[in-house]
């Protein structure tokens, strides 16, 4: 499948990269471009790094470090967290 549509590269040459040594985004774009053009790609190659045991998503890394839990990673007796009630709305007056 491919990644980065810009510089037609796949799932493999990324994983080949990191199993190379690249450990970064940037270090991906180096050998093969990919995420060098529109940068739709780069949240995937971020996920492929993190799949393969280098450097996580940033967004991963805040989260982790804020204490947040994954959405996905609900335990069974996790209380779902309320959302939040919507702002009062003031009603206009037609003059």
């Amino acid at each position: 499948m491919y990644v980065c549509m810009c510089h037609a590269v796949t799932e493999d040459q990324v994983k080949r990269a990191i199993d190379a040594g690249a450990d970064t985004p940037r270090q991906i774009a180096k050998g093969c471009k990919a995420g060098t053009d529109c940068g739709s790609c780069v949240r995937r190659i971020q996920a492929l790094l993190g799949e393969h045991g280098a450097r996580p998503c940033p967004t991963a890394r805040l989260a982790a470090k804020l204490g947040l839990s994954d959405p996905g990673a609900e335990s069974e007796d996790s209380e779902p967290v309320p959302a939040p009630a919507p702002a009062p709305v003031a009603a206009l007056r037609v003059a």
